[in-house]
């Protein structure tokens, strides 16, 4: 931008020279024309520095404003820009929510059928666990038909045979039986059949067989047993005097012997083997009674009738007596046990059982159902 000058400011206009005094002419200064010129070019210097500012601001607001257009321009592409991406998440959320939608439908269809797959397993699960129950009451039924049966018939060996070593292992075999049964109610059951064996146990039932095979064995070898008088060959001293050949002679005519009130006194010397056969009889019975006090008794009389009658001498007879010597001593001693308490109330716990409507019945178990098994029931 230039300063134009007009051409009234080219030069001033010299005035026309006029008449002055001399006084006048001496008084004005001598510098006022240069002067006047000075403060115009001042003036023009300021104008011309006020036109360079004016144009330098205005040169820097018209960049200020390009760059602000410029980054108008630029924040103008970036909100395109961004709402592009706008519209393209509100695109990609429009999907989303329909797959969330469809996975909702999907999920509740999927839950739909997991209930009803839970109420399925349920139902079978109650099914399975009736089964169940009713297969554990027939195993539970079937092992206490075993035990009572098992019981009952130990009871009735003992009554009637007098077998404890039958009776005892019925009872261990109960025993075994019981312990399988699930039901805990049965518990008690068992207490009682572990007394009963302890009794059976403590009668010694091996010592007693033993003992009744022993007396058997003796009453069967009794009549080969030798006798002093008529069976024996030899006798006990060869040179006998005078007076004892005149006692044999006249003892084949008179005898005379002392009474001592008992059977044996009276009876001939051929009778002593049924005698003693008799009393070996006698002492199997209290054997097999528990009659301690008979049986001793009846062995000392037999042990008696093999030391009077009988050839002590003879190694059979000396056996016989050392047989009899050892029954005597025999451990099988003890009062007869009493049976049939358990018995009892195993009938009565499951009598009790079926009134509460919680017994097991009498149905027979599955044949693949665990029992006891009856190797060695008497």
């Amino acid at each position: 931008m230039t300063n134009e000058t007009s051409p009234t400011d080219t030069a001033p206009a010299t005035p026309a020279p006029a008449t002055t005094p001399p006084s006048a002419r001496a008084t004005r200064p001598p510098d006022a024309a240069p002067r006047r010129g000075g403060g115009a070019l001042a003036v023009s210097i300021l104008f011309s520095l006020a036109a360079l500012g004016a144009a330098g601001y205005t040169a820097w607001t018209v960049w200020n404003l390009r760059q602000d257009v410029g980054a108008a321009n630029g924040l103008r592409g970036q909100v395109d820009t961004l709402q592009a991406v706008v519209e393209g998440l509100r695109d990609d959320n429009a999907t989303l929510r329909r797959r969330i939608s469809d996975a909702d439908g999907v999920n509740r269809s999927a839950r739909e059928e997991m209930l009803g797959v839970s109420e399925r397993t349920r139902n079978l699960e109650d099914a399975v666990a009736n089964l169940s129950e009713r297969s554990l009451s027939g195993h539970d039924a079937m092992l206490l038909d075993e035990a009572e049966s098992l019981l009952r018939m130990a009871k009735e060996r003992f009554a009637l045979f007098g077998d404890a070593s039958g009776a005892l292992s019925a009872y261990d075999l109960a025993d075994q039986t019981l312990a399988a049964v699930n039901d805990s109610a049965f518990a008690a059951v068992r207490q009682n059949v572990g007394a009963e064996r302890e009794a059976l146990a403590a009668v010694a039932p091996v010592a007693r067989a033993n003992d009744l095979a022993a007396l058997a064995d003796l009453r069967a070898q009794l009549p080969g047993l030798p006798l002093k008088s008529s069976d024996a060959k030899t006798a006990d001293n060869p040179q006998r005097d005078f007076w004892q050949r005149a006692g044999d002679a006249l003892g084949s005519i008179v005898k005379v012997s002392h009474d001592d009130g008992t059977p044996l006194g009276l009876a001939d010397d051929r009778i002593a083997r049924e005698l003693a056969a008799l009393d070996v009889a006698h002492a199997e019975a209290a054997v097999l009674a528990y009659d301690d006090v008979n049986r001793q008794a009846a062995l000392k009389r037999v042990d008696a009738v093999l030391a009077a009658r009988f050839d002590t001498s003879s190694p059979a007879v000396q056996a016989a007596r050392s047989r009899v010597a050892a029954l005597l001593t025999s451990q099988a001693k003890g009062a007869e046990p009493k049976l049939g308490a358990a018995l009892t109330e195993l009938r009565n716990l499951r009598s009790v059982h079926a009134l509460k409507g919680g017994a097991p019945t009498a149905a027979p178990a599955h044949a693949g159902s665990a029992a006891t098994p009856h190797e060695g029931t008497p």
